[in-house]
């Protein structure tokens, strides 16, 4: 059960970009159709994330187990604790717009999407993780420890656990 809610130590950038392309489509709609309703759709999708990477994300699962093998994307290994904390930011956004669109402020609500379509368009078109630079900002600035990122500088490491992991479970 424990790992059914743990976060990988290292995403697919691939997977983790075809995601966020489909944050991309959601919010747009979201904006174009004013169907605020699924504003619950992109806040689970961004929760389910967070918790469990794409174990329980629909979105995620049809990216890593679908669009990426399909389209043959490259496996490309990232360190997951910033990418969990960019999911968390959109966490954090979609639940506000959640409360705002049922508190009847729906402008407020649009932003807050407008912000969640920014940032992952970067992310889908440019590979640019907005979140993973803040990351990156508050461990220099002491507000997060190194400690949780040690393999943030070295990849190698990650690769070794994740594939003895995946040796282990099969």
């Amino acid at each position: 059960m424990s790992e059914v809610f743990s976060f990988p130590r290292t995403v697919n950038e691939s997977a983790a970009r075809t995601v966020a392309t489909g944050v991309v489509t959601l919010c747009s709609l979201i904006l174009l159709t004013q169907w605020h309703i699924l504003l619950l759709v992109l806040a689970y999708g961004f929760v389910a994330r967070v918790l469990t990477g794409p174990t329980l994300s629909p979105l995620g699962q049809f990216a890593t187990r679908v669009v990426v093998p399909t389209l043959a994307l490259p496996d490309r290994p990232t360190s997951g604790a910033p990418k969990r904390f960019a999911q968390g930011i959109g966490a954090t956004l979609s639940l506000s717009a959640v409360i705002a669109w049922l508190a009847g402020a729906s402008t407020v609500a649009n932003v807050l999407v407008a912000m969640i379509l920014v940032a992952a368009s970067l992310e889908a078109v440019f590979g640019f993780c907005l979140g993973c630079v803040i990351f990156a900002q508050l461990i220099r600035l002491g507000v997060v420890s190194e400690d949780v990122c040690v393999d943030c500088a070295d990849i190698s490491n990650r690769v070794l656990v994740n594939q003895a992991e995946a040796t282990s479970t099969h």
